[in-house]
């Protein structure tokens, strides 16, 4: 641990390209390595153990792409199911299977839904539970921007769907797993203690958004980047141009009574720390920037804020002991 309890530590290194994390009830994390496919164990003593090479995942990193082994969440029901769910690109698309943990290991993988677009770059990738119950599924445009608006297509989207992929009771268009649309790509979900979902967004060459999700609403990609008067469409809650931020993972949490979103910025090469009350955005700062390199995602549990770099994934220099899982004491 680091003498300053405020300053981050690092758990472990020399992980390839970390992206989705879950943490087990039993203190263990499960890290997922974009480019290798491979889930390991992080334990709490900070050694790792390889527990899962998911097979039929096609990563394009070494072109310089974003596909791979992407999303990871565990089931509400974990301690009874013992399910872990992923976000992964194979040969044809996108898709998100389930595989169940037993014994420190992961068994066969399952599909759960799958078609959504792939592409090289913009394939999303965040995939959560929500306070619902429900399976939250973030998606690319996969570089046709024309899909964030057509609700036929699943790309460029916020998807709502049930634990085995059925489109979810209550959502916003008939039989369909859309939740929201108008995205470019996201890579970010999370919701705050009043049960309100917010989501990170890429943006192109202007603006990056945090935007408030309403089931049904229309977030103007590629029609709308960052803020605009046209009524059709929602716009974000705060933005940032595209150097300063790049965000990816968000995490939320009460910190002094303030409502605080992290997170992780992979251009911006730092944390942006955004204090939320109710429906706006109240303040926003920069944190270790610069320090870090890229920051895919971030994470609060067991009392402290987790975050993974992201500078082995083709887009950066790595840093000595790169990619790393770090974390930092809340107070």
């Amino acid at each position: 641990m680091a003498r300053n309890s405020l300053e981050p530590a690092v758990v472990t290194r020399h992980l390839d390209a970390p992206w989705g994390l879950a943490f087990l009830p039993g203190g263990g994390v499960l890290v997922g390595e974009r480019d290798r496919a491979q889930i390991v164990l992080v334990h709490p003593d900070g050694s790792k153990r390889l527990v899962k090479r998911v097979r039929g995942v096609r990563s394009n990193g070494d072109e310089g792409g974003e596909a791979g082994l992407l999303g990871l969440t565990l089931s509400p029901h974990f301690r009874a199911d013992h399910q872990v769910y992923a976000y992964l690109s194979s040969a044809r698309d996108n898709r998100v299977v389930r595989m169940t943990w037993r014994h420190h290991r992961l068994g066969a993988k399952h599909v759960v839904f799958s078609g959504i677009p792939r592409g090289l770059h913009h394939n999303g990738g965040r995939i959560s539970f929500g306070p619902d119950g429900m399976l939250y599924v973030t998606t690319g445009d996969a570089e046709m921007p024309s899909r964030a608006q057509n609700r036929r297509s699943l790309g460029g989207k916020i998807l709502r769907m049930t634990p085995r992929g059925a489109p979810a009771a209550g959502n916003p268009f008939p039989h369909s797993v859309v939740y929201s649309y108008g995205h470019r790509n996201v890579e970010g979900l999370a919701w705050d203690s009043a049960g309100r979902l917010w989501a990170t967004e890429f943006g192109d060459h202007a603006y990056d958004e945090l935007n408030l999700i309403r089931p049904g609403h229309n977030y103007g990609w590629p029609i709308v980047e960052g803020r605009s008067s046209d009524r059709r469409f929602t716009n974000p809650k705060t933005v940032w141009l595209t150097d300063h931020a790049g965000p990816s993972g968000i995490t939320i949490t009460r910190v002094h009574g303030r409502t605080v979103a992290y997170i992780g910025a992979l251009t911006g090469h730092r944390i942006w720390r955004v204090v939320l009350h109710g429906r706006r955005v109240a303040g926003k700062r920069a944190l270790y920037t610069g320090r870090y390199g890229r920051i895919r995602t971030t994470a609060v549990a067991r009392g402290y804020l987790w975050f993974t770099t992201s500078n082995t994934d083709g887009r950066a220099t790595p840093h000595r002991g790169d990619d790393k899982l770090l974390r930092v004491r809340l107070r």
